[in-house]
Formats: C-alpha cells, structure tokens, sequence
C-alpha cells in the first residue's frame, strides 16, 4: 500500500523521536531488491555499521537520515513501510532491511511489492544521486502557502479540480482519498475546472486541504480493508471513522441528509454529495 502525504509525514514525525541519536550497531537486507545501486549486500551494510543518526528529513515520499559519518541514508519509501521493532519481533513478510542499534531495538523496511529503494549516499551527493528530490511540486504540509501562492498554484495548473490534487507535479502524495475528502470539505466537484474558481472558493479549497492533511495526521492515518495502513509501530490509524464521503456512497450525506454519490473519473471511482458546485 502506498503510504500519501499524510502518513509519511507521521513515519518522519514518530521516528525523529524514536531513533535520532541512536547508534547503528549492524545493519542487514535480505537481498539486493531494495538495493539496485549495489554490487552486494555487504557492501550497503558496511556504510551503516558504527554511525550515529543525526535527524529525520522528509522530502516528498523520501526519507533522509543524515548521519554523524556525512553521508545520508536515504529510503525512497515506495508502497514500503518502516517499522520500529523490537529485536525479539517476528519480522513481517516483505522486510527487506533490518537496521539494530546498539540500544533501543531495531528499525526495519518492508517492502513486499520492492517498490522502495534504500541507500547511503554522501550528502553532498544526494541531490545528484536522487534528482527526484529536486522535484518542484508543493507539499502542503511542509510547505506553507498563502492563499495567493496556493491561487497561483491553480491558475498554472488548469484541469479539473480533483486532477490538480491528485497530480504529482503540482502537489505531493495526495491520493484520491483525500482528494475526495478535501473536495466534500470545500464544497466543490471533482470536475469543476480549477481556473474557474472565485478568490473565496481557491481560500476554501486551500484551507480545506491543510484541515483535511493535519485531522489524518490527528487521527494517525486511513486504515481500510483494501488500505492496510500501520504506523511505525504496527498500529492501524483511525481516520477512516471520519470520513465524510469516499466509499460512502449511498450512505447520507453528513452536510444534506440525501444520498452521497458516486461516478467513474478517469477510470476510478470519485465520491461527491449534491451540495458540491
């Protein structure tokens, strides 16, 4: 499952409190799938072992953990997850990395699709290695905009609404969840064209995505049948009890008290209520 915005800001949240300052005592993977830049498995194991984190970093769907040795580790996390473990754990099928500390158990990536990539890089050379990083999409929660950056934002983006939250180039891990979500909250129809917008339906549309972004973060993230999300310590989020419309059609919407809608977009389903203009 690919983790969006939401749940990977709360994996960068909750291991900045959990391994920065801790110490790499070894380092192991399973093989080389999450580690396409090496020749072999030692050779990736062997930058880690001894060094110290320093921070946690996210950029987009990359995590950066800077080291005391100048180099980054950098995990391109993919539909993987990270987990925090003790070292007596079963480890969950898919884990590719398994990361011990000298104190304070271990941190481990699965990745059972090995969608992800994992690597230590110096950090003078991240930006070159990874120039995905250089990417200029917003991220609206790193980011904050004014509501006019967030106008100009639209106006250089024109297609329908729900395609501008959803589309990588303009703003970063919105999925189509959310963008369901976020456009109930606003008010507005997937398929309004963003140039169409007054001054204080773009102010509604931005307020409604940073609200809707931080009450996922609130809730721990969206656990659903077919979105099995856990946090870093293999806990289910809940913010799928407060979801307002997406997989809810037919149910009443919170906002009329008619039935909630749903339409084929782009070859996927997309959740509205009446009231959205």
């Amino acid at each position: 499952m690919k983790a969006e915005l939401p749940e990977l800001e709360m994996t960068k949240r909750d291991l900045e409190r959990e391994v920065v300052g801790r110490k790499v005592k070894e380092a192991s993977a399973a093989g080389m799938t999450v580690l396409p830049r090496y020749k072999n498995r030692k050779s990736f194991s062997s930058q880690l072992e001894g060094v110290k984190i320093n921070a946690v970093l996210r950029q987009a769907d990359y995590l950066l953990f800077p080291l005391d040795s100048e180099d980054i580790l950098v995990v391109h996390m993919g539909n993987g997850v990270l987990r925090r473990n003790a070292n007596k754990d079963k480890e969950e099928k898919g884990t590719e990395i398994v990361i011990t500390f000298t104190q304070g158990g271990q941190m481990r990536f699965v990745d059972e699709e090995g969608t992800g990539e994992v690597a230590v890089v110096p950090k003078d050379d991240v930006m070159a290695e990874f120039p995905q990083l250089n990417d200029p999409a917003i991220d609206p929660i790193d980011t904050p905009l004014s509501w006019l950056s967030f106008r100009d934002l639209i106006e250089s983006h024109p297609t329908t609404l729900k395609e501008l939250l959803i589309d990588g180039k303009a703003l970063v891990g919105i999925g189509p969840m959310y963008a369901d979500e976020v456009l109930f909250d606003a008010g507005l129809r997937y398929d309004r064209q963003s140039t169409s917008l007054s001054t204080q339906e773009v102010r509604r549309l931005y307020r409604s995505l940073v609200e809707t972004l931080h009450n996922v973060i609130k809730y721990r993230g969206t656990t659903l049948e077919d979105r099995p999300w856990a946090d870093v310590f293999g806990e289910p989020g809940i913010f799928e009890q407060h979801l307002q419309v997406f997989g809810k059609d037919g149910e009443l919407s919170p906002r009329s008290r008619t039935p909630i809608q749903r339409a084929k977009f782009k070859g996927e389903w997309t959740y509205f209520c009446e009231t959205q203009v």
